[in-house]
């Protein structure tokens, strides 16, 4: 039996927005396929010699956390326990580049400090993590430079950077929020256009024989549709354009969550399989199998897909060969996290006091998001009447395009106007980023979207 449903999102080409339909079926007949996947694209195959070189290189990691906060504690405990996978697996330190803010392990909020734990009852994954950039230096563009081995455009001094060549391998993993066509960093956001030319432009320098990147946050899916794929580059995200990502396994000792959805099965999947004999692509059909919420994609070439994971995370230590199933719970829309969590602070406050400071901050939070609410509708109202009726957001899709720095122009000015979502009261104005990329999609001038904006922007 095989079940076909075509979903409509946004894709990004040549710089321009445009809409792409994104394909799934149920195959029960096929062999290596399980659950909902995302239908192959044609690619170019990855001839003889390229396996031959890349055989030769190094493994390269980097590991991006673009939050900070405590209550965004899950984002550094994802990436504290990637960093903890690929060390045991034998990539030596000077070959994995970890960002993470780095207020967690310390914070005052800690009930057991220097220690992150990213599952209930788990390991303390904090030891050993390298200290590559932290604080102010985890920005978009210290990570784009990075990655390219741009010491001069990194704005750090003696900078770690990934001096790759073209036998080596590249694996990247980033978790944080997100919104369409973008994703943040503490100050700041790198959007889908800038990381594709930077993948790109990696390509034609020879930086690389095979990249495969894994993205944890909303409207992932949206970051690598313009991902070629004939780059030998492999991308998954945790959702689709359109959907939210989730968080899991709330810590009633820590009053936080600990992972995500997608983050913690992927993890747990390469902890308990025999990486030379599973392939990215194996991995791929368990999430779908697995994933309860939100719905991952995959994108760019699926040859590299086909590739065992040790060809880039090495070989680990025997795995048992019977391994527990992982048994997610808790599963939280992102945005819903913040009232989940002082919703938990109120219950079990025992001081009359502190309860009522809780209740007082849980009413502040809905006032906030009623006003980040009322704005956008003021903004869409704006623009009724004038030919842009529909501008509500949801999957439809649209035949114009627009170009992405157009819809970054918008969003930015969106932030530093009226919410500036870098911070954890402000967070849930990502959800509202569809309405700006609709306006675009129909062909409003960006100027005009500013416009309103500013005008809306001492709305009550």
């Amino acid at each position: 039996m095989v079940l076909l449903i075509l979903c409509r999102f946004y894709t990004f080409h040549n710089g321009l927005l445009s809409p792409f339909i994104c394909h799934f079926q149920h195959i029960n007949d096929v062999p290596n396929e399980k659950s909902w996947q995302l239908k192959d694209h044609p690619t170019v195959h990855t001839d003889f010699a390229l396996k031959m070189a890349a055989a030769n290189g190094k493994h390269w990691v980097m590991l991006v956390a673009g939050s900070k906060t405590w209550d965004n504690y899950r984002h550094q405990a994802d990436v504290c326990h990637a960093y903890q996978i690929v060390h045991q697996n034998g990539i030596p330190d000077e070959q994995i580049v970890v960002m993470m803010y780095d207020d967690i392990a310390n914070n005052t909020a800690n009930p057991y400090r220097g220690n992150i734990i990213n599952k209930p009852n788990g390991p303390n994954v904090y030891p050993g993590v390298p200290k590559d950039y932290t604080g102010k230096d985890v920005t978009p563009e210290n990570f784009l430079a990075a990655l390219k081995g741009d010491r001069r455009a990194v704005k750090k001094s003696n900078p770690k950077v990934i001096t790759s060549g073209g036998n080596d391998t590249i694996f990247i993993y980033l978790a944080d929020h997100g919104s369409l066509g973008f994703f943040s960093f503490p100050n700041s956001a790198l959007y889908a256009h800038e990381l594709i030319a930077t993948i790109k432009e990696m390509a034609r320098n020879n930086k690389f024989s095979k990249m495969v990147i894994y993205m944890e946050s909303c409207e992932s899916g949206s970051m690598f549709t313009e991902l070629p794929e004939n780059i030998h580059v492999y991308a998954v995200s945790a959702a689709t354009a359109n959907e939210s990502s989730y968080a899991c396994y709330f810590d009633s000792v820590r009053k936080t969550f600990l992972a995500d959805e997608f983050s913690a099965l992927w993890m747990h999947y390469t902890e308990t399989s025999d990486l030379d004999k599973k392939t990215f692509r194996d991995q791929f059909s368990y999430l779908q199998e697995k994933m309860q919420m939100s719905h991952s994609c995959r994108f760019g070439d699926m040859t590299t897909g086909d590739n065992p994971i040790s060809a880039f995370l090495r070989k680990a230590i025997q795995k048992s060969a019977r391994a527990p199933n992982l048994q997610l719970t808790d599963l939280t829309r992102a945005h819903e996290v913040p009232f989940k969590i002082l919703k938990h602070q109120i219950e079990t406050e025992t001081d009359a006091g502190r309860r009522q400071n809780l209740i007082r901050k849980h009413e502040d939070l809905q006032q906030t998001k009623a006003k980040i609410e009322r704005r956008v509708e003021a903004i869409r109202q704006r623009f009724r009447g004038s030919g842009f009726e529909d501008v509500s957001g949801g999957a439809v899709g649209y035949s114009s395009t627009v170009n992405s720095r157009t819809l970054k122009t918008v969003a930015e000015h969106f932030r530093t106007t009226c919410f500036d979502w870098h911070k954890d009261e402000f967070h849930m104005a990502l959800s509202h980023m569809h309405v700006f990329a609709h306006l675009c999609a129909r062909g409003v001038q960006a100027d005009s979207i500013i416009k309103v904006i500013t005008e809306v922007s001492n709305l009550p």
